[in-house]
C-alpha cells in the first residue's frame, strides 16, 4: 500500500483531515474517505477480469486524479497505465514516472501541444493523444520533432457520445494516413469510447448502443487495413460497458474508472440479471464523511457537507448503510438530513455516497484511507484542479 511521505509537516484540522494511526471517529469533516478493503477488492476484480479476457486495462485517472490510487490499480489490478483528459492532468502522472499515458482527448492549443510533446522526456515512456481533425496532425508532428520525441496517436471515433471524434471510416483513414506519413508520430490505433450509454439503466439498452459502436469500429479497422495501416490498439469501455467491449473480438484495451470507487449514479444501472451493480458487481469504496453540527429542528439534522463538498450534477448523495435518515437538500456549507425519528446526535458521522465521484474528488485535497476503524493512509488528490 502506498504511503504518502512527509505527513508529519501537516497539522490535522488545518492542513489535513487525518493522519495514519488515528481512529476513524477522529477524522475531521467533511472529507473524502476510502474503504481500503472494498477499494482493493474492486481493483483486483477488474484486474482479474481483464486478464481472463486478454484485455489491457488503462485506468482512467480523471476519476480519482490520484497517483497513489493509480499505483494501486497497477500493482494490484494489473493496469498498464493511465488515461487523462487534460495535458496538466497527464503531466502529474508523467512526473510520477507512469510509463503509459493516454490523453484521451484532443489537444489543439499550441502551448498545450508543446507541453504534450515534451512529456515523453518527463515520463520516460509512451504518450498517446487522440486526434479527430487531420489539421491537428501537422502541429503534433512539428512539436514532437522540435522536442526530439515521439508521440503516439489514436484516431477518435464518435460512436454515439456526440462529443469529439469523427463519424466516418473515410475520416478515420484520412487521419490514419496523415499520421503514418508524419515525422515523429506513430499511429497506435483507435479510441472508441461510448460515453453516452454508460449510465443507461437497462443492460439491453446499453448493449444495443455498443453493438452499433462495435460495427462502426469494425468498418474503420477494415478501412485502415485496406490502406496497409495496422490498428494495434482499440481502446474504450467504461464501468457501464466493459463486458461488451471485452467480448466483442474488436476492442483490446479498456478505460474503466468509476468501478474502483463507485458512486450513486453508476450504482443505479442494472446488470444482465436486473440487479444494481453496486449490489453485487462493485462495492462502494468512496465516501464523503460528514458530521452532524445542528439538530435544532426535531425532524432534521444539519451536516457539514454541502455544495462545496460534492458535485450534484448526478443528484443528491445517498447515506450509506442507513434507511432511517435521508439527505434531502443542501446549500454551500450545509446539508439537510431528514431525521423523522430524531435518531441522529450532534457530532455523529455519516458516510455519503456522492452522485458523481469524478467531480467530487476534484473538490478535495486528500483521500483518507481507512481499514478496520483506523486511518491507514492519507493520499493527496494529486491532479486536483488540473483542468487545463
Amino acid at each position: 500500500m502506498n504511503k504518502h511521505a512527509n505527513l508529519d509537516t501537516y497539522e490535522v484540522g488545518f492542513d489535513i483531515p487525518a493522519k495514519p494511526g488515528m481512529d476513524e471517529a477522529d477524522i475531521q469533516t467533511p472529507c473524502l474517505i476510502l474503504d481500503l478493503d472494498a477499494l482493493e477488492r474492486n481493483v483486483k476484480k477488474m484486474g482479474d477480469y481483464a486478464k481472463a479476457h486478454n484485455m489491457r486495462h488503462r485506468a482512467h485517472g480523471k476519476m480519482h486524479k490520484s497517483v497513489d490510487v493509480l499505483k494501486l490499480q497497477m500493482e494490484l489490478g494489473g493496469a498498464v497505465g493511465v488515461c487523462c483528459q487534460k495535458v496538466s492532468e497527464a503531466e502529474v502522472f508523467a512526473r510520477a514516472g507512469i510509463k503509459e499515458i493516454l490523453v484521451s482527448n484532443q489537444v489543439r492549443d499550441p502551448a498545450k501541444i508543446d507541453r504534450l510533446a515534451n512529456m515523453p522526456k518527463v515520463s520516460g515512456g509512451e504518450v498517446i493523444v487522440c486526434v479527430d481533425d487531420v489539421d491537428n496532425v501537422a502541429d503534433l508532428s512539428a512539436a514532437a520533432k522540435k522536442h526530439g520525441t515521439e508521440l503516439g496517436v489514436f484516431v477518435e471515433i464518435d460512436c454515439g457520445a456526440g462529443r469529439c471524434g469523427v463519424t466516418t471510416t473515410e475520416a478515420v483513414v484520412e487521419i490514419g494516413k496523415a499520421v503514418r506519413d508524419a515525422e515523429n508520430l506513430t499511429f497506435r490505433g483507435i479510441q472508441a469510447y461510448q460515453g453516452a450509454m454508460q449510465h443507461m439503466d437497462s443492460f439491453s439498452d446499453r448493449k444495443a448502443k455498443l453493438d452499433a459502436a462495435i460495427a462502426q469500429v469494425e468498418d474503420a479497422i477494415a478501412g485502415l487495413k485496406a490502406e496497409g495501416i495496422s490498428c494495434d490498439l482499440v481502446s474504450g469501455g467504461g464501468t457501464g460497458s466493459y463486458y461488451f467491449e471485452s467480448n466483442s473480438g474488436v476492442y483490446n484495451e479498456l478505460q474503466c474508472g468509476s468501478y474502483a470507487f463507485m458512486d450513486a449514479d453508476y450504482g443505479r444501472i442494472l446488470d444482465e440479471d436486473g440487479n444494481r451493480i453496486d449490489a453485487g458487481e462493485w462495492e462502494n469504496a468512496f465516501f464523503i464523511l460528514t458530521s452532524v453540527m445542528s439538530h435544532a429542528k426535531p425532524d432534521k439534522a444539519i451536516v457539514d457537507a454541502g455544495l462545496k463538498a460534492q458535485s450534484l450534477d448526478s443528484g443528491l448523495p445517498l447515506i450509506y448503510g442507513r434507511d432511517d435518515v435521508e439527505y434531502v437538500k443542501c446549500s454551500d456549507e450545509h446539508g439537510v438530513v431528514s431525521d423523522p425519528k430524531g435518531v441522529l446526535k450532534i457530532n455523529e458521522k455519516l458516510k455519503l455516497v456522492p452522485g458523481h465521484c469524478d467531480p467530487t474528488a476534484n473538490i478535495h485535497d486528500w483521500y483518507v484511507g481507512v481499514r478496520g476503524g483506523k486511518v491507514e493512509v492519507v493520499w493527496p488528490v494529486s491532479a486536483r484542479g488540473k483542468a487545463y
